[in-house]
């Protein structure tokens, strides 16, 4: 996806010639792997770092294209939302002290934005899902305004049915279904390279998909998604989900989305990577091709192959491996798409250590991998890891069933010791980064682990759900920048908080979605005991389906004596006295706004409708309790 002149599918023609296109850049690189027209005997690391964009109420801030002109620096680019960022390092030998240097470039990297967005107080923040978003910061409003993000999102789109469906279920569940893909925009990663040989580079592509499980376990870092408790990495499910074009049908038959881990080990060759995406999913995007790319193999040229990754580039495998061609020598390379951003520079350097440990001390068994453990078992593990984090019981080499503490710290820690120190990485960095990861490890305290009790704990002492995760996110800053790995971060409920201020933009920030409810034709005595046994005034009316048809309030339960007066004692129905056109409002809509209209006009309280469904409530009480926060931010105990 990183080409820029891609064009969604127009017609049959032209999906005809693009697929001609890859098909011919498929048998290209298989003679290209014919003929050993890759560089070979030499191994690179690479990272891209993704980072949020908050401005100073720790919100979104659509800012990137602002500070990329400030930056001027070419290993910035765009990422699909303007609250995103992203920085490619340059490759370097995977030998001696690359992760030391690697740290010191991502640090500087981090400072860079810092710098930039200081005259408009935008920070950088890494984790994987930033806990202040909202489902207002995900529409097209906040999309990069560059046609490839346009296009990637008609496309998806075009393929479905018009929009997604994101159901994730952990403690707590969420249900959506967006019209557009910018749901995948919540997502920061943290994504690691290694150059491959391509004699080896099945065997070693197996190599990461077994250890993808292990390594996500240690390192999962975005448990909170619009306020819901989800999985531990909730990435994993919402990347899934956010880009899945899948008709019914293909739901029904089990056909993988274009977000998975795989189906099976290779058996022989990474070609068979290449052949199964072009086999399995619709041209989604297509480009100018440009030379024959057979042509060029037979000259002895390494072509660019740009249809077949573009339309690889459509196809979100966890792991994948990808094809570059540099001053005329093209290399191969796997690329690792599961770490979360975060929580620190540290921590991120520490993951990438276990990965590269890993892929060094492990490759002379990588070939007896799938003999050693059944690929659905390996898939299996993945979504167990994502979904508990450390605390996931996985299945390993014949048959062992381990948690995922004890595999990392009985078996995996040591091989990444051994296999960094064959790389002769110094003893002093082994222990700075592996040593940092096992205290994680040991302690259990990974950047999700902090993430859900900080935010139990805020919650229960600020005024709103979104409050708290403003202020949770200010402390993940300021710890970020510490230089601490997580592990010593202090819990939130045991430090001061800043005097920083939460600006309240919207009705979103205020209402509550933590509804009670009832049907028309429900008797209205129940109402009635709802609101005493919650202690609450409103009590909204909905039909089966979800669409808002009226409000029960203590104002309307006074009619109700001189209903029983007229009609007699018999049950009276809610739809005989509800006030069938109470006041609503969009989540979007500004909070000023919303204030004025509970101030000067005759209602108590504001239901708020998205999409023809009631999805919150926001009292006078809510109001009063923000515009008090506003001007006395809470402080927990230091």
């Amino acid at each position: 996806m990183g080409q820029q002149e891609i064009r969604s599918v127009a017609d049959d023609d032209e999906i005809r010639a693009f697929t001609q296109a890859m098909l011919d850049d498929l048998a290209a690189l298989e003679m290209m792997l014919d003929k050993g027209m890759f560089e070979s005997g030499i191994q690179r690391v690479g990272v891209e770092q993704e980072m949020a964009l908050v401005g100073a109420d720790c919100r979104p801030a659509t800012a990137a294209l602002d500070l990329l002109e400030l930056l001027d620096d070419d290993r910035f680019t765009t990422e699909l939302a303007l609250f995103n960022l992203e920085a490619n390092l340059p490759p370097q030998p995977f030998s001696g002290r690359f992760l030391r240097h690697m740290e010191e470039e991502l640090s500087e990297i981090v400072q860079r934005v810092d710098t930039a967005g200081q005259s408009r107080q935008v920070q950088a923040v890494l984790t994987g899902i930033l806990p202040t978003l909202r489902r207002s910061d995900l529409t097209l409003d906040s999309i990069t305004p560059k046609p490839r993000y346009y296009q990637l999102n008609d496309a998806m789109l075009a393929l479905g049915d018009g929009r997604f469906h994101i159901f994730i279920r952990g403690v707590d569940e969420l249900e959506l279904r967006p019209e557009s893909v910018m749901f995948e925009a919540a997502n920061t990663s943290f994504q690691l390279h290694l150059q491959v040989s391509p004699e080896t580079a099945a065997a070693q592509y197996n190599l990461a998909q077994l250890i993808t499980a292990p390594l996500l376990a240690a390192a999962v870092n975005s448990p909170l998604f619009l306020g819901k408790r989800l999985w531990h990495e909730t990435r994993v499910a919402l990347f899934e989900r956010s880009v899945d074009s899948r008709s019914q049908a293909a739901r029904s038959r089990g056909h993988i989305p274009r977000v998975h881990l795989g189906t099976q080990w290779l058996k022989h060759s990474v070609l068979e990577l290449f052949q199964d995406a072009a086999a399995r999913f619709p041209v989604a995007l297509t480009c100018d091709t440009g030379p024959s790319a057979l042509r060029q193999v037979q000259q002895g040229i390494p072509p660019e192959l740009s249809a077949l990754l573009l339309h690889n580039g459509t196809v979100w495998r966890w792991n994948r491996v990808c094809y570059g061609a540099v001053d005329g020598v093209a290399h191969l390379r796997i690329e690792n798409r599961v770490l979360p951003a975060g929580p620190t520079v540290l921590d991120e350097v520490a993951n990438a250590a276990l990965f590269y440990g890993l892929m060094a001390s492990m490759k002379d068994m990588a070939a007896s991998i799938p003999q050693r453990l059944d690929f659905d078992e390996a898939r299996g593990n993945f979504v167990k890891a994502a979904r508990q984090g450390l605390g996931a019981n996985l299945t390993w080499f014949d048959n062992q069933r381990l948690s995922a503490r004890d595999l990392l710290q009985q078996e995996l820690l040591p091989m990444a010791r051994q296999g960094l120190a064959d790389s002769e990485v110094p003893d002093e960095d082994i222990e700075r980064y592996l040593g940092t990861l096992e205290e994680r490890i040991h302690s259990n305290r990974t950047g999700s682990r902090w993430i859900i009790d900080g935010f139990a704990a805020l919650e229960s002492t600020m005024p709103s759900p979104e409050d708290a995760a403003a202020r949770l996110v200010d402390i993940m800053l300021r710890r970020m920048r510490s230089g601490e790995a997580v592990h010593k971060w202090a819990a939130p409920d045991l430090e001061r908080t800043s005097s920083r201020p939460f600006l309240y933009r919207t009705v979103a920030d205020v209402m509550s979605d933590d509804l009670f409810t009832v049907r028309p034709r429900d008797v209205i005595d129940l109402a009635a005991r709802m609101m005493h046994w919650k202690h609450f005034r409103h009590v909204p009316v909905e039909s089966r389906d979800g669409t808002l048809r009226g409000l029960i309030s203590h104002r309307t339960l006074l009619q109700l004596h001189h209903v029983r007066t007229t009609q007699g004692d018999g049950p009276v129905a809610v739809e005989d006295i509800m006030d069938s056109e109470p006041l609503t409002v969009s989540p979007e809509t500004p909070f000023d706004e919303a204030m004025d209209l509970i101030l000067h006009g005759s209602h108590a309280c504001l239901l708020v409708v998205d999409d023809g469904n009631l999805v919150g409530i926001a009292t006078e009480r809510d109001f009063l309790r923000a515009v008090a926060a506003m001007r006395h931010p809470p402080e927990t105990s230091a």
